[in-house]
């Protein structure tokens, strides 16, 4: 499927890749971490810009061709999806997924690579924006440091 021109002059698009992982989520910062050792993650005026989900349940049953014996039962372990915009750059990618591959606790970790687009906003059209965190009253999920 081609996209249509989705530039405007209130934003731009830009392609890449999205990447998703899903890790156990005492595990997910230090893949965090490993990424951004390899790419800042870079979102318009923003840096390590990642999205980390609420745990979830990821479950299996082991094979036995691998390092952990065959299991009959089902087995669930609490996950987490971390997911990130790399550009469309086939050098970089390849490291980011060496990284997580280095820093992943699993024999086979689950990730997904999607190719994407991203919108990126164009600086300067949302200074009077009454919608916009800076012209309201400080609301709860606002950072204290951009209050």
């Amino acid at each position: 499927m081609k996209l249509p021109q989705l530039d405007t002059d209130r934003f731009t698009a830009e392609e890449g890749l999205r990447i998703i992982v899903q890790v156990p989520d005492l595990r997910a910062q230090e893949v965090v971490d490993a990424v951004l050792a390899v790419c800042t993650l870079k979102y318009g005026d923003y840096y390590s810009v990642t999205f980390r989900t609420e745990p979830g349940t990821q479950q299996f049953r082991s094979l036995g061709s691998g390092r952990n014996a065959a299991t009959e039962d089902v087995l669930e372990v609490p996950c987490v999806e971390l997911s990130f915009f790399l550009p469309d750059d086939g050098t970089t990618a390849v490291e980011v997924l060496k990284a997580v591959y280095a820093t992943h606790p699993y024999e086979e970790p689950v990730v997904f690579v999607q190719p994407c687009v991203r919108t990126l906003h164009i600086r300067g059209m949302d200074e009077d924006n009454p919608n916009r965190f800076w012209n309201r009253a400080p609301e709860e999920w606002v950072p204290d440091a951009q209050k």
